[in-house]
């Protein structure tokens, strides 16, 4: 069953978000479609401002319907722009981008990166590929401070939230776990993070044994041996006995 979006009542995914934005930080949300993530955090008294950004003709016109119908058009800005282009320098205090690719979410951080000087807090919700954020994050300045992960609508997600702050030393293999995992979702390691990861195994394996049969080029030994060394990674992490790893 889908779960139906509205303004009183978010996605239990899109929900989790809010639920990391601070009382009284200005908001800016990348990517809002409906608006109704900004509409549901100033209706909830979360935030007193809201920028709802959209790249899109159709999904920024919703927006902008949708906080017109809300009577928001004071609390929230709908802008039309790539990115963060739509937010100007020390307007808001935290940013949402939910909803996309970890290395969409990945290319408008960088690409906006100059806007980030004065921004508290980072709340990511990437569909796939967690890791190219994780890894932005740690060149960039940016701690994890929280992370969560969860199942809707037969899909599982991620959310990842950063602040400003300096790492501290890790090892390469620990840095190699945390970047791909999470270093809060591996503490946890809960029955959905279980599932992903179990689920992302067998995809491995079977990509790999296709790779045996093709042609033995770079390209292709240089994936299967990364692929391998996910495998080991991930079998290590599930704490799969060596009968389970076949």
């Amino acid at each position: 069953m889908v779960t139906e979006l509205n303004t009183e009542k978010l996605s239990q995914r899109l929900e989790a978000v809010v639920n990391y934005i601070p009382k009284g930080f200005r908001l800016a949300d990348i990517g809002s479609d409906h608006a109704y993530l900004p509409c549901y955090a100033v209706k909830q008294g979360i935030v007193p401002f809201a920028i709802a950004g959209e790249v899109v003709e159709g999904p920024y016109q919703s927006a902008k319907r949708q906080v017109e119908f809300e009577g928001l058009s004071e609390e929230i800005k709908v802008r039309k722009g790539n990115g963060l282009e739509v937010v100007s320098q020390d307007e808001v205090d935290c940013i949402t981008i939910a909803g996309m690719g970890g290395a969409l979410i990945t290319s408008i951080l960088e690409e906006g990166k100059e806007k980030l000087s004065t921004i508290k807090r980072l709340i990511l919700q990437p569909n796939i590929s967690a890791i190219s954020i994780r890894s932005w994050l740690l060149r960039n300045g940016w701690v994890l401070i929280a992370e969560e992960i969860l199942e809707e609508d037969e899909k599982i997600y991620e959310i990842l939230v950063a602040e400003k702050g300096n790492t501290t030393q890790k090892s390469d293999l620990e840095l190699q776990k945390e970047l791909l995992f999470g270093q809060y979702l591996l503490k946890d390691k809960s029955t959905v993070f279980k599932k992903k990861w179990l689920t992302e195994l067998k995809n491995w394996k079977r990509i790999v044994e296709q790779l045996e049969k093709a042609a033995g080029t770079e390209e292709t030994i240089k994936k299967k041996n990364e692929l391998i060394e996910k495998i080991k990674l991930a079998e290590e992490v599930l704490g799969l006995e060596e009968g389970q790893r076949a």
